[in-house]
C-alpha cells in the first residue's frame, strides 16, 4: 500500500513508540510485507530467521524487535512487537469502513457499464467503461476494474487475504494480518461464476488484460496473472504467485505459493505445480513435469504387471 503522501521517520517512530537506528530524516512512501517490498517501503520482521532477508531486501524502513546495525541509507525501527506495530500503521492508513448500502456513494462507474440488481460494491471502487456485473457479485473496497470487464454471478472480488502471523508460544497461534492491498482487473478480462479473488495483503492482486477465468476459481493474495492467460474451472492459485503472459491452466490445477509460471506455458488438468515452470512448454502430473516425460512414465507404469510376470517366469 502506498501512503497518501510520504511519512517521516520521526512520525512513524512516535506513532509506534520505536527507537530509530540508522537514517532518521527520510520519508516512507508505503508499507508492504516481505514478498512485495519496494524501495521506500516500510516492512516488519519479528523472527531471527528472517532478519537478514528483510534488512537486505528492497525495503528502506524495517520494523524489528532487535537492535542491529542498519545498512547505509536504511532505517531500523526497534519495537517489542513488530507485528502489532505493523497492524497499527495499516489500520491507521486503511481503517475499516462499514457499509450501509449495496453500492457505496464512493463508487465510480464508467459509461455504458451495467450493474445488475443484488450486486454489492464497497467503498472506493472504480469500474471502467462497458463492463457487465451480473447478479450477486461482490466487489469489496478499493478494487479497480478496467474497461470491458465481465464478472459472472456469485463471484467475489477483493476478499480478505488468507495470511496470518504465526507464533506458537501464544494462546492464539494464527493472528490475521490486516490487508490493505487491492484487486486490479485490467481491460477485457472475463471472470466466471463463483470465483474468489483475494486482495493483496499490502500490494495488489492483478488480473492482466485479456485474461479469461472459468467458474469456481480461487486466486490467492498478491498473485499477478499476466495478459491473455486462460484458466479453466476449479483451479486454485496460492498467494504471491506470478503467471506470465499467455499461460493456460486447465481444470483443477493446483499452484503453490510464491512461484512463477513462464510465458505461454500450458499445464494439463489435475496437475500440481510445486515450483517454478519454464515458459513455452507443456506440463502434466503432480509434481508437474513436461507432459511427454509424464506420458512415457505412465506407459511404463501400465507395463509393470507384464514385466513382473516375465521376471517371475509366468
Amino acid at each position: 500500500m502506498q501512503f497518501p503522501s510520504p511519512v517521516s521517520t520521526q512520525w512513524i517512530a512516535s506513532f509506534i513508540d520505536a527507537k530509530i537506528i540508522g537514517n532518521n530524516t527520510s520519508n516512507a512512501t508505503g508499507i508492504n510485507e516481505i514478498h512485495k517490498v519496494e524501495t521506500g517501503d516500510l516492512v516488519f520482521v519479528d523472527h531471527p530467521k528472517y532478519y537478514d532477508t528483510c534488512i537486505n531486501s528492497a525495503a528502506t524502513f524495517i520494523i524489528i524487535n532487535k537492535e542491529l546495525e542498519a545498512p547505509e541509507g536504511k532505517t531500523l525501527l526497534v519495537v517489542e512487537n513488530p507485528f502489532e506495530a505493523y497492524c497499527k500503521i495499516v489500520n491507521h492508513f486503511r481503517p475499516f469502513e462499514a457499509a450501509d448500502k449495496m453500492i457505496s456513494n464512493t463508487v465510480v462507474i464508467g459509461k455504458d457499464s451495467i450493474v445488475y440488481p443484488a450486486v454489492f460494491i464497497g467503498h472506493h471502487v472504480t469500474i471502467g467503461k462497458n463492463c457487465t456485473i451480473y447478479p450477486h457479485v461482490t466487489i469489496l473496497d478499493h478494487c479497480i476494474l478496467g474497461d470491458n470487464v465481465i464478472i459472472q454471478s456469485g463471484s467475489i472480488i477483493g476478499s480478505n487475504a488468507f495470511y496470518y502471523n504465526t507464533k506458537k508460544d501464544r494462546e492464539v497461534w494464527y493472528k490475521k494480518m490486516p490487508d490493505c492491498g487491492r484487486v486490479i482487473i485490467e481491460d477485457d478480462v472475463e471472470i466466471g461464476a463463483s470465483c474468489t479473488i483475494d486482495r493483496g495483503v499490502s500490494h495488489d492482486t492483478i488480473i492482466g488484460k485479456g485474461s479469461k477465468l472459468d467458474n469456481m476459481i480461487h486466486i490467492g493474495h498478491d498473485t499477478v496473472i499476466g495478459k491473455n492467460c486462460l484458466i479453466a474451472a476449479q483451479v486454485g492459485i496460492a498467494g504471491a504467485t506470478t503467471l506470465e503472459e499467455g499461460v493456460t491452466l486447465w481444470g483443477q490445477v493446483g499452484v503453490n505459493k510464491t512461484l512463477t509460471i513462464g510465458a505461454n506455458a500450458v499445464v494439463f488438468a489435475q496437475s500440481g505445480v510445486p515450483g517454478n515452470l519454464e515458459g513455452n512448454k507443456v506440463y502434466f502430473g503432480t509434481p508437474a513435469v513436461e507432459a511427454r516425460e509424464k506420458q512415457k512414465e505412465l506407459v511404463w507404469i501400465k507395463r509393470i504387471p507384464e514385466l513382473w510376470d516375465k521376471v517371475m517366469g509366468k
